[in-house]
C-alpha cells in the first residue's frame, strides 16, 4: 500500500525582489521630469514587511504606487499580497501612504481554506493548520491535485503558494 503525500499552502512575497522593485522605482522617479525638484520617498521596512511611500500630494503617491506596481509585477511578486493603506497627511504638507505586505496566512485564511476543503468532501484528503500555513496530505496524488485546482478558483485575497510536496 502506498504511504501518503502532502503538500503546504502558504502564501507571501519574495522581498529580496520587493527590494529590488523598489530600488527600480526610485531610480525611475528620480529620473522622470514631472519628479524634478520634488521631495519624494520609497521606503521599505523589511521586518515589519511595509513600504512606505512620501509625496507632496496625493497625485504623486498615486504616480509612484504605478510605477511600484509595474516593477513588482515584472519581478514576480504578486499584487494580491500587496495592500495599499489610506492616504494620510503627513507633516510638512506632505501625504504618505503605508503598504503592507502579506506574508503568510492569518488564522482567518487557514481556517477559511480548511472550510473549502471540508465542504468539498473530498474523502481520504485532511487538512491541518500548522501556523500560518495550512498541511494538506492523502492517500492519492490525484486527491491532491484536485485540491489545489479547488483552492486555485477561489479567491481569497491573496496568491496561494503550493509548496513543500512530501511524499512518504
Amino acid at each position: 500500500m502506498a504511504g501518503t503525500s502532502s503538500f503546504d499552502v502558504t502564501t507571501g512575497v519574495d522581498l529580496m525582489e520587493v527590494h529590488n522593485a523598489v530600488d527600480q522605482t526610485t531610480k525611475e522617479i528620480t529620473q522622470r521630469y514631472d519628479f524634478k525638484g520634488v521631495k519624494v520617498g520609497i521606503e521599505l521596512n523589511q521586518k515589519e514587511k511595509t513600504i512606505t511611500l512620501t509625496a507632496p500630494d496625493e497625485f504623486r503617491i498615486k504616480a509612484i504606487w504605478d510605477v511600484l506596481q509595474s516593477k513588482l509585477v515584472r519581478r514576480g511578486v504578486p499584487l494580491k499580497n500587496v495592500k495599499p493603506g489610506n492616504l494620510e497627511p503627513a507633516a510638512g504638507a506632505t501625504a504618505r501612504q503605508v503598504l503592507t505586505m502579506q506574508d503568510g496566512l492569518t488564522a482567518d485564511m487557514a481556517r477559511e481554506i480548511v472550510k473549502t476543503l471540508k465542504e468539498a468532501k473530498l474523502k481520504k484528503v485532511q487538512s491541518a493548520i500548522q501556523g500560518d500555513t495550512v498541511r494538506v496530505s492523502s492517500a492519492s496524488k490525484d486527491d491532491l491535485q484536485g485540491v489545489i485546482a479547488l483552492l486555485k478558483q477561489n479567491d481569497y485575497g491573496v496568491e496561494l503558494k503550493f509548496g513543500n510536496y512530501r511524499s512518504n
